[in-house]
C-alpha cells in the first residue's frame, strides 16, 4: 500500500472501549488480510457491521471460458460492446485464467445496491466517465483514466457522474505496487515513476446512521450470495491503517526512458500473483542516433500478453482504435507490423496510452470476447507485395 492514513474519529489504542456522545460503544472491525500477518486497517462503526437480516440466493452469471485454440494472437473489438448497466451488471468477462479475469464495462448507471469481493483484489481502469466509488472506508472521486486498486473485502458501489467505460482485473490475491519500485522500508524509491503524494485515498464524510434494509452482493470464487443488512455499510465514524482503496491516474505516471528501447518491465505499475501490469503512455523516445522508436519483435515464452488501448496514435499497430484489446500469445511471435519501423524512424515522442497484462499461465477466451474478435488479426503482420 502507498503508506498508512489515519482518518476521522479514533481512540487512543486499539481495542479498547470507544463511546458514542450517547453513551453506547462503537463498532470496532479489523479488516485484515492473510489471516492477521499481512496489510490491515481498522474501522469504527455507528453499529456492528454484522449484523445481517436475511441471506438469499444471487444467481449471478457465470463465465464460461475455453482455449486459444488453435493458438493465436486476437485482436477484440470491445468498442462495439452493446451490453451496459450498473458497474456489476455490465460486467462482459473477455480473458482468464486461474489467477486473473479481464471484465470490460460500459456503465450507464448507479449502482442501487452495493458489492463486496472476497475473492481477491480488483484493479480497475477508468477508460473514460467520472464520478464516485463510495466505500466503506469514504467516498473516491474518479476520473478517465485513473487505476482504481478495491481490496479483497471492501464494500462499494460506483455511481457514475458521467457514463463511464471499465476495465477490471479480478485477482486472486492482493494487487501491490512492484517490489522493485520499494526501499527496505516499503516507502517509494526516487527512481519510482511515481510517488506517494500521486495516489489518492478516499475521503472519509460523516457517517450514514440509517438504519433499514441495504443490499449487499456478496462474491468469492464462483460461490455468491445477497445479505440484507440491518445498517448502512458506510456508517464508519473513522479508520486507519494500511489496507484501503486508493486510485492512482497514468497522467501522473513518469515513463522510464533510455538511449535505447525500454522492455515492458520498464513501463510497470503493478503486480499480482501471476500477472504484471505495466501502462503505455505519452514520453520521449529513445535519444541513440540509430534508435529504432517502436518496440522490437519478440516472443514471450512464458506469458501471455493483454493490450489495452487506451487513446493516441499506436504506431506500432495498425487496426487497432480506442477499446481495441489485442491477445498475444505465447509461442506466437508478435511485434511492429510492416512498415512500422521505418516510419517511425526520427520520431521523437508518441502520444498513446494503453494499458497491459502479461499472465504467467495462458489464458482462455470468453465467449463475448470471441463475439467481438478480428478473426484475420493474426494476418496483419503479412507484407503487401506487388505484382509486377
Amino acid at each position: 500500500m502507498p503508506s498508512y492514513i489515519a482518518q476521522g474519529a479514533l481512540p487512543p489504542k486499539r481495542h479498547i472501549q470507544f463511546r458514542r456522545p450517547d453513551g453506547g460503544l462503537y463498532a470496532e472491525e479489523l479488516f485484515s488480510t492473510k489471516g492477521f500477518e499481512s496489510v490491515y486497517s481498522l474501522l469504527y462503526h455507528l453499529r456492528p457491521p454484522t449484523a445481517t437480516l436475511e441471506v438469499r440466493d444471487w444467481k449471478r452469471r457465470v463465465p464460461t471460458f475455453s482455449p486459444n485454440e488453435p493458438l493465436r494472437n486476437r485482436h477484440f473489438l470491445t468498442q462495439y460492446n452493446k451490453t451496459t448497466g450498473d458497474a456489476i451488471e455490465a460486467r462482459v468477462p473477455l480473458v482468464g485464467n486461474s489467477d486473473l479475469t479481464m471484465y470490460v464495462a460500459d456503465v450507464t448507471g448507479p449502482m442501487e445496491y452495493f458489492y463486496r469481493n472476497v475473492g481477491g483484489d480488483e484493479l480497475l481502469f477508468i477508460h473514460r466517465g467520472e464520478g464516485l466509488l463510495q466505500t466503506n472506508f469514504g467516498e473516491l472521486e474518479y476520473r478517465a483514466r485513473d487505476y482504481v486498486v478495491i481490496p479483497s473485502g471492501t464494500t462499494y458501489r460506483m455511481l457514475p457522474t458521467f457514463p463511464t467505460r471499465v476495465v477490471t482485473w479480478d485477482s486472486i490475491g492482493m494487487v501491490t505496487i512492484p517490489k522493485k519500485y520499494r526501499n527496505a522500508f516499503g516507502q517509494l524509491e526516487e527512481a519510482a515513476p511515481y510517488y506517494e503524494r500521486d495516489f489518492r485515498a478516499p475521503i472519509l464524510r460523516a457517517p450514514h446512521e440509517e438504519t433499514g434494509e441495504f443490499e449487499v452482493r456478496v462474491s468469492n470464487n464462483g460461490r455468491n450470495a445477497i445479505y440484507i443488512v440491518q445498517n448502512h455499510p458506510c456508517d464508519v465514524i473513522g479508520w486507519d491503517g494500511y489496507c484501503y482503496p486508493y486510485a492512482f491516474n497514468v497522467d501522473e505516471f513518469m515513463p522510464i526512458t533510455g538511449k535505447l528501447h525500454q522492455p515492458p518491465p520498464a513501463h510497470a505499475t503493478f503486480e499480482a500473483p501471476g500477472a504484471a501490469f505495466c501502462a503505455f503512455v505519452p514520453r520521449m523516445f529513445d535519444y541513440h542516433p540509430l534508435a529504432i522508436p517502436v518496440p522490437y519483435n519478440h516472443s514471450s515464452v512464458d506469458c501471455d500478453e493483454i493490450l489495452y488501448y487506451v487513446s493516441g496514435n499506436f504506431m506500432s499497430r495498425r487496426g487497432v482504435s480506442e477499446g481495441s484489446i489485442t491477445l498475444h500469445a505465447a509461442g506466437a511471435p508478435h511485434g511492429p507490423q510492416p512498415g512500422a519501423v521505418e516510419s517511425s524512424l526520427g520520431k521523437t515522442s508518441t502520444d498513446e496510452i494503453a494499458v497491459m497484462v502479461d499472465t504467467f499461465k495462458p489464458l482462455l477466451i470468453a465467449q463475448p470476447a470471441l463475439d467481438l474478435e478480428d478473426p484475420k488479426y493474426f494476418r496483419s503482420w503479412i507484407e503487401e507485395t506487388t505484382k509486377a
